[in-house]
Formats: structure tokens, sequence, C-alpha cells
């Protein structure tokens, strides 16, 4: 039977607090990884990877951010479309003012820029919580739209105000541009993404990790208890923008090559990001990747349902998809206010104890 801990014995702390305690969870996380890893890149199509697989990964990378921030710290965002566009914008300057560096060091520069103006943003959540900070940050969505839309420097004086991915290699191989293949953007994304997931992992369970769980809880007696509420909240947005200016890198030059600011990024992108950790869970790595993984999944499920099968309206089906979406954001806010990631905790907690009552 699955998940059972009959002789699994644990001799020390470390062995005790590791990521996946029972023997399962980590031989599916290495079959996982195997997977991911040495056999998608194989059998990858371009439909499948522009479709759900890439965008899945850069959603993942997102949303990890976003919880770090939310779930994780308490401090609710609503300017995620726009932490995006800066690291879009700051990868695309960086490609065209230094070509010859590689595009991998581009895109994590283009996270410390990202965490950089996320934290001088997060400065307010030192005074004010709750609502008005996610206006403040709401704000802060509109103002770096409004931003890279008007002043042309960014994207280097084009008629069009669009930016355009140049093309860029890694061993040999094209990642960005239109000649780039599908296997190479999945493996560029699915590292970014297997980075951000470990150090999340490590930030989360660790004294940081600590920090910002008691400010979450309750921030008054997390500073009596000596957690430095100025360092722990500029360290989520600092942390939460690093991972989201990775995001907004690789969903302009990996993904979609050619961007504007205002139909990629914007308040719309946001909300997609929040409602991803509102359904996967918050306070969850996991919840995260369930999360993305849902809302990239529906949209492609619903078109085949709805306009291949059933021959309905190519707008009534993303008519219905929004009603869907407002639908499960309603159901796991009042039943399940944290997401799937507690509902696959329930289950793996029913098959522990089967056949005996919960």
């Amino acid at each position: 039977m699955f998940y059972r801990e009959a002789g699994d014995f644990k001799t020390s702390y470390v062995a005790d607090s590791q990521t996946f305690p029972l023997k399962l969870d980590k031989v599916g996380f290495w079959v996982t990884m195997m997977v991911a890893w040495g056999v998608i890149p194989f059998v990858i199509t371009d439909y499948w990877a522009s479709a759900l697989l890439v965008p899945f990964l850069i959603y993942a990378i997102a949303a990890i951010g976003l919880n770090i921030l939310t779930g994780y710290c308490g401090q609710v965002s609503l300017g995620t479309g726009g932490f995006m566009a800066v690291g879009a914008y700051a990868c695309y300057k960086l490609m065209t003012s230094f070509p010859d560096v590689n595009i991998l060091i581009h895109i994590l520069l283009s996270g410390g820029i990202t965490a950089a103006v996320g934290t001088a943003f997060g400065l307010p959540s030192l005074r004010i919580k709750g609502f008005y900070l996610a206006v403040a940050t709401l704000a802060a969505q509109f103002f770096l739209v409004w931003l890279f839309n008007k002043v042309s420097w960014f994207y280097n004086y084009s008629a069009s105000g669009q930016i355009n991915a140049p093309e860029r290699l890694v061993a040999g191989f094209a990642v960005t541009g239109p000649a780039s293949p599908a296997w190479a953007q999945y493996l560029v994304c699915l590292f970014f993404v297997t980075l951000c997931a470990l150090i999340a992992r490590n930030l989360t369970r660790g004294s940081v990790g600590r920090s910002w769980m008691a400010i979450r809880d309750m921030d008054i007696a997390a500073e009596i208890i000596g957690v430095n509420p100025l360092r722990a909240k500029l360290s989520a947005f600092a942390v939460s923008s690093f991972f989201v200016g990775i995001a907004g890198a690789l969903f302009f030059a990996v993904y979609l090559g050619a961007v504007e600011v205002g139909e990629a990024f914007g308040i719309q992108k946001s909300f997609l990001v929040l409602f991803m950790i509102i359904i996967g869970g918050l306070g969850s790595i996991f919840g995260s990747f369930a999360g993305a993984a849902f809302l990239v999944l529906l949209p492609v499920a619903l078109k085949i349902v709805g306009v291949d099968w059933l021959g309905w309206p190519t707008d009534l089906v993303a008519h219905f998809q929004l009603v869907i979406v407002g639908a499960l954001i309603m159901f796991f806010l009042i039943k399940e206010p944290h997401g799937l990631a507690h509902i696959w905790g329930l289950a793996k907690e029913k098959l522990r104890r089967w056949p005996f009552p919960y």
C-alpha cells in the first residue's frame, strides 16, 4: 500500500526533517526529474512546448515568487505583471547592450535588477499592510507599464514600441529567436525552474523562511521575539521579485520572442499568477506548481472539449473559462483556503491510515 511508514526509521534530526521523509515521495521526485530531464526533451513537439510545457515552467517560477511574498510572508501583491515586465525589459537591454554575454547570465541579471526594483516598491510594506499594500502594489503595476510604454529608451526607440529578442546561443544551440528548437526552450526553462524551486525550498525551510512566516502570522509578536520586520519584509520582496523577474525574462526572450508591455504584462497577468497560488495553495512550493499546471492546462482542455469535440464557438469557450476560474477561486477561498496542495496532503494522509478511519 502507498505511503506506509513501517520499517522507515529515522535516526537523526537531519533525516527526520528532510524534504521527502517517505521513500515513495523521494522515489517519485527522482522519477519525475529523470523524465523531465531525460525523456521529455527527446519527444517534445512545438505544440506541446508552446501550449503547455514552456508556459507551465515560466508561470511556475512566477507563482513561486509570488507565493514567497504572499503565501509565506503574508504581503499581498498585485504587481506581478509589472515586475515581470521589469525582468523582460532588463533582459532586452542587456541582450542588446552586451551581445557577447551568455543569455543565461542576462536572465539572472534581469532577476537581480527586478529584485532591486521590487525592494524599492516594497518599502510601503513597512507602514501599511493588507488592502492598502495591495493598492500600493497595484499602483506599481500601472506605473511600470506606463513607464515602459512612454520612455522609448527601454525599447531602443523602436517606432512600434515592441521589443524583439535577438537570437542567442547556449552550447551552440539557439534558445531565443525564431530558429530556436522546442527542446532547447524547454531545457532552459527547466533549468531555471529547478534552480528557483531548489532555492525557494531551502529558504523557506531555514531561518529566513521562519522569519517570513512569523511576520505573516503576527508581525507584532514576531518583532517582540526578535524578528526584524524591515529585513524580513524587504527580503521577501527581493526574493519574490528575483523569481518574478526571471519568469518575465524567460517569458519574453525564450517563450514569446517579441512583446508589447501593455498586452503581455498587463493587470491580467498579475491576477493570473495570483489565481495560481490561490488555487494551488498559499505557503506551498508544490502548490505553486499545481496552480500553474492547472491554469495552463485548463484553456487547452477547454479548447479540445469545447471547440474540437463539441463545436462551440471559440469566444464562448473563452468566457466559459473565466466562469470556471471564478467559481474555483470562490470555492477554494471559502472551502479550501490552502488549495490543491492541502487536498493532496489529505489524500496522502488517508492512504497512510487506510483502512482505519481518518
